[in-house]
C-alpha cells in the first residue's frame, strides 16, 4: 500500500524565511478560494451537497456497522464471506498480511473517521472498546511502515480529537489521556526497529520478541523501500511533543536524514528500495508511485508540522527533480536515477493518484489539475481505478482495493479551486462503490475492474480515508463540529494538531546538508494566499487546463483519433507525426509538435527532452495527437533501453572468403529489419549467421572493434556497416585506419585479408633479403676485381 493515502492538512502556517514560502506555508490556506471560482461548472445546490453527504453517512454505517458486528476484534472485515479476518486463520496472502497484528486494527484506523462523520457518540464507545480489548503484545511479525501509519496514527489522531471532545466538555469528560498511553506503549516497541548501523528500521518486527531474537521471527531483512523508511516522522515526532520523550522523534529524522544522504546527487531523485545496512540502492527506479509516494508527502508536511526549513528545502529539491524527470503531464512515469531521462517502465500504479493533491498543498495546480483529469477519464473508463495501467490507458494489474488517493486529490482540488465540476467527480465515485463494490456485508475490493469480479477483502484504510475526504468534499464548514484547519492529515488521513509545533521543541532544529540544489524560482510562482497567481483572473482557469484532456482515455482514444483522422485524411489533411518518424532537425516536425502542445527542450549532453501541456495545443484534437505521440515516444524510448540491455551476440561471417572463420561482437540493433526472421538469416545460439556482399555491406548496423594487422598500424580500428534497404539511409564505410591500405584490402574479393597481409610481409621481408644479397654479391665482386 506504501501509504494508504490521506495527504494533506489545512490552516496557514507562520511565515519564515521568504524564499521558504514556495511550497508549504499557506499553500494549506488554499481553502481560502473554495467559495471564489465557482463558474467552471453548474454550481450543486446546498440540498443535493447534503443529500451526498448524507449518503456518505450511510455508506460509512453500512461498512463500519458490518465491521462490528462480523468482524470485530479481528482486524478486518471480509465482506463476501461475512466474517472477520484473523492472521494465521486463513490463507497467507503474502505482505498484504503484514499490516495484521491482531490489534482491531479497523476499529483504531476508524477512530477519528467517526469524529469528522459527527459520530461522537460512536468515537466514545470505539475508544472504550479500543481500551478494554485490543492487546498490543502479541506473538506475530508485523509491518513496521503499516503500523506506524495505521495504529499508531489512529491512536494519535484518536487522542488528538478526544481531548478536543474533552475541552469541548460534552464528551469525552472521563478520558485521561489513555489512547496516548497505548501510543507510547507502541511506539517504544517499534523503536527496536531502528538497531542498524544506517539508522533505517527494519521493515517488519514482532511486537513481542522484537528483532532478531529466534522467537522473533524477523530480522534477517536486508532491503526496505524508500516510503517505509521515510513515512515515519509525523507520528514519532507527534509521540514526541505530546509526551515529551524526544527519542521518537529523533530516531525518525534519523532516517529522513540518511535517505536525504544517499540520495542520486546529479538528478536528486531517490530509488524505491535500499539496504538498509549499506545504504545501497537495490531498486534504483525512481517514481512517486508505490515505494516512494508518501516519503515526498511527509518532507513537505514535516516542516508543517516540525517547522524545520531543512524539510522544506529537501522537499523543494526532490520537486523541482520530479517536474524535470519524471512528470511528463498528464503522465508520472518511473525513470533511473542516475539515467533520469529514460523511462523505468512504461505504466503507472494506482498509488501515484495522491500526487495532485499535494501538487495542490505545494502550490502547483495546472499539473495537479491535468493528471487528476487523466485519473479520472481511467476511472470513467473502469468504474474505478486500476492497480496499474499502461501509457495508452490499458489495465496493466486489474485489482482495485478500493484505494482513496483518487478522492483525496479530488478533496483538495475542489478546496482549491471550488469548482463544482470536483463536486460531481465526487459523486461518481460515490454511484461506483454504490453500484459495484457494495455487498451486504459491506464494501468489497474490486478482483477485476473489467469484470467487475470482488475480493472478499476490505481494508481498514477504506473507513480511515475513503469515507473521511468524501464527507469533507460535500460538508461546509457548520457541518464538522470542530475547524478541520487546525490539524495536518498524515498519509493514513490522521488527525495531528497544528499546535504540535510549538510543544516540546527539545529536538535541535539543524541543517544536516548544507548542499542544496540551486533552484528555479518559477517553479514555485504559484503559492497561496495570491489566488490571482493561482487562478488568473479566470474563472474558468480549471477547466481550460481538463477541456484538452477529455476524451484522452474514453473509448475514441487513442484508437479512436484514427478514425477521426481517417476522415482528415480523404479530405486532404496530413496524417498525425508519429513518434518513430520524428527527428529533431525537421523545422516541419518542429511546428508539428509547436501544434501539439509539445515543447522541446535541448539538454547540455546534446540529447532533447520533449515535454507536453495540453492546453498549448492549438486544438483538442492536437492535444491528443499530442499525448499519442508522447506516449509512442515513451514507448519507443523504453524499447531501446531494453535493447540496450541485452547481452552481447556473437556474428560469424560465413560467405566466401571466411567461411565461418571470423566471429564479431554485436550488439543490438535500433532500427531496421528484424535478422531472426530475414530469410537469409538464422539464429543459432549466440551467433548469427549471415553473408556478406561483396560491398562488406550487412543488413542491419554492426559495432566492429578490432586490431589492425597491417604492418605497424597495431591501432584499434571501429567500423560501421550499413546495407540500404527499405527506407533506411545509405551510409558509407568510415575506416580509421590508411586509406589506401584498406582500399586495397577490400578490391581483394578473390583473397582472405589476412593472407594478403601476410603476402605483403613475406614480399617485404623477401626485397630486404634481396637487397642484403645484392650489396653482399657486389662487395665480392669488389674483392675479386
Amino acid at each position: 500500500m506504501s501509504g494508504a493515502g490521506g495527504r494533506g492538512c489545512g490552516s496557514p502556517v507562520p511565515q519564515r524565511a521568504p524564499w521558504s514560502l514556495v511550497a508549504a506555508t499557506a499553500a494549506f490556506c488554499l481553502v481560502s478560494a473554495t467559495s471564489v471560482w465557482t463558474a467552471g461548472a453548474e454550481p450543486m445546490s446546498r440540498e443535493e451537497k447534503q443529500k451526498l453527504g448524507n449518503q456518505v453517512l450511510e455508506m460509512f454505517d453500512h461498512a463500519y456497522g458490518n465491521y462490528m458486528e462480523h468482524a470485530y476484534p479481528a482486524d478486518e472485515l471480509m465482506p463476501l464471506t461475512c466474517r472477520g479476518r484473523v492472521r494465521g486463520q486463513e490463507p497467507s496472502r503474502g505482505d498484504v498480511d503484514d499490516a495484521l497484528g491482531k490489534f482491531s486494527l479497523t476499529l483504531i484506523d476508524s477512530l477519528d473517521t467517526l469524529v469528522v462523520l459527527n459520530k461522537t457518540k460512536e468515537f466514545e464507545d470505539a475508544v472504550r472498546k479500543v481500551l478494554k480489548d485490543v492487546n498490543l503484545d502479541n506473538d506475530v511479525v508485523v509491518s513496521v511502515f503499516e503500523t506506524n501509519i495505521r495504529v499508531l496514527g489512529g491512536l494519535l489522531g484518536g487522542h488528538s480529537l478526544a481531548i478536543m471532545l474533552k475541552e469541548k466538555g460534552e464528551y469525552m469528560q472521563w478520558y485521561n489521556d489513555e489512547l496516548l498511553q497505548m501510543a507510547k506503549q507502541l511506539g517504544y516497541k517499534l523503536l527496536p526497529a531502528f538497531n542498524t548501523t544506517s539508522g533505517l528500521p527494519y521493515p517488519r518486527i514482532n511486537l513481542k520478541f522484537g528483532i532478531r531474537k529466534p522467537e522473533a521471527r524477523t530480522g534477517t531483512e536486508t532491503d526496505t523501500c524508500t516510503a517505509c523508511a521515510g513515512t515515519l516522522i509525523l507520528e514519532f515526532a507527534a509521540l514526541s511533543r505530546f509526551t515529551g520523550a524526544t527519542i521518537f522523534e529523533e530516531y525518525a529524522r534519523k532516517a529522513l536524514d540518511f535517505l536525504w544522504e544517499k540520495r542520486q546527487r546529479s538528478s536528486n531523485l531517490v530509488g524505491v528500495t535500499i539496504n538498509i545496512h549499506t545504504g545501497d540502492w537495490v531498486r534504483k527506479d525512481s517514481g512517486v508511485g508505490a515505494g516512494i509516494d508518501s516519503y515526498y508527502e511527509y518532507l513537505l508536511k514535516a516542516y508543517v508540522l516540525l517547522g524545520d526549513d531543512s524539510f522544506l528545502e529537501r522537499f523543494n529539491t526532490h520537486y523541482d527533480a520530479i517536474m524535470r524527470y519524471i512528470s511528463q503531464p498528464p503522465l508520472l512515469l518511473d525513470v533511473h536515477i542516475h539515467k533520469p531521462m529514460l523511462n523505468a517502465r512504461t505504466w503507472m500504479d494506482a498509488l501515484l493518484a495522491f500526487f495532485p493533491g499535494l501538487q495542490v498543498l505545494k502550490g502547483d495546480i495546472r499539473p495537479a489539475i491535468e493528471t487528476h483529469e487523466m485519473l479520472y477519464q481511467v476511472i470513467k473508463k473502469h468504474n474505478f481505478l486500476p492497480e496499474a495501467f499502461t501509457t495508452d490507458f490499458r489495465v496493466h494489474w486489474a485489482q482495485h482495493p478500493l484505494r482513496p488517493e483518487f478522492a483525496e486529490s479530488t478533496y483538495f482540488l475542489y478546496k482549491a479551486t471550488g469548482d463544482p465540476y470536483y463536486l460531481e467527480v465526487g459523486k461518481t465515485l460515490i454511484e461506483n462503490l454504490n453500484k459495484y463494490a457494495r455487498v451486504p456485508c459491506g464494501f468489497a475490493a474490486m478482483k477485476d475492474v473489467r469484470t467487475g469480479s470482488h475480493e472478499d477483502r476490505m481494508d481498514s484504510f477504506f473507513l480511515a480515508e475513503m469515507f473521511k475526504y468524501l464527507y469533507l468534499l460535500f460538508a461546509d464548514k457548520e457541518d464538522i463540529i470542530f475547524d478541520i484547519e487546525d490539524y495536518i492529515f498524515t498519509t493514513e488521513a490522521h488527525l495531528l494538531p497544528l499546535w504540535l509545533s510549538t510543544t516540546n521543541q527539545s529536538i535541535a532544529k539543524k541543517n544536516t546538508t548544507s548542499e542544496y540544489t540551486e533552484l528555479d524560482d518559477s517553479n514555485f510562482d504559484w503559492t497561496c494566499p495570491n489566488t490571482q497567481i493561482l487562478f488568473p483572473n479566470d474563472p474558468l482557469y480549471a477547466q481550460s487546463i481538463r477541456e484538452p484532456l477529455k476524451n484522452v482515455v474514453d473509448k475514441s482514444c487513442p484508437r479512436g483519433i484514427i478514425r477521426v483522422r481517417e476522415e482528415s485524411f480523404r479530405s486532404g489533411a496530413k496524417p498525425p507525426l508519429r513518434a518513430r518518424d520524428f527527428m529533431a532537425t525537421n523545422p516541419e516536425h518542429l511546428e508539428i509538435l509547436k501544434k501539439m502542445g509539445v515543447s522541446l527542450i535541448h539538454l547540455k549532453d546534446g540529447r532533447v527532452q520533449l515535454v507536453q501541456h495540453a492546453i498549448q495545443a492549438a486544438s483538442s484534437i492536437d492535444a491528443e495527437d499530442g499525448l499519442r505521440f508522447m506516449q509512442e515516444m515513451i514507448e519507443l524510448s523504453s524499447q531501446q533501453q531494453k535493447e540496450q540491455q541485452l547481452p552481447p551476440r556473437a556474428v560469424q561471417i560465413v560467405s566466401h572468403p571466411f567461411f565461418g572463420r571470423v566471429v564479431l561482437t554485436a550488439g543490438p540493433a535500433q532500427f531496421g529489419l528484424d535478422l531472426s526472421k530475414h530469410k537469409e538469416m538464422t539464429m543459432r545460439g549466440a551467433a548469427v549467421i549471415l553473408p556478406l556482399c561483396s560491398r562488406w555491406q550487412v543488413m542491419e548496423r554492426i559495432r566492429m572493434t578490432s586490431r589492425s594487422l597491417c604492418c605497424s598500424y597495431s591501432a584499434k580500428k571501429e567500423v560501421s556497416y550499413w546495407m540500404p534497404s527499405g527506407n533506411m539511409r545509405r551510409w558509407k564505410c568510415s575506416f580509421l585506419i590508411k586509406q589506401k591500405i584498406e582500399i586495397l584490402k577490400w578490391k581483394m574479393k578473390n583473397n582472405h585479408p589476412l593472407k594478403m597481409i601476410l603476402r605483403i610481409r613475406v614480399l617485404s621481408r623477401f626485397h630486404q633479403v634481396l637487397r642484403r644479397l645484392i650489396r653482399l654479391i657486389k662487395s665480392l665482386l669488389r674483392k675479386i676485381l
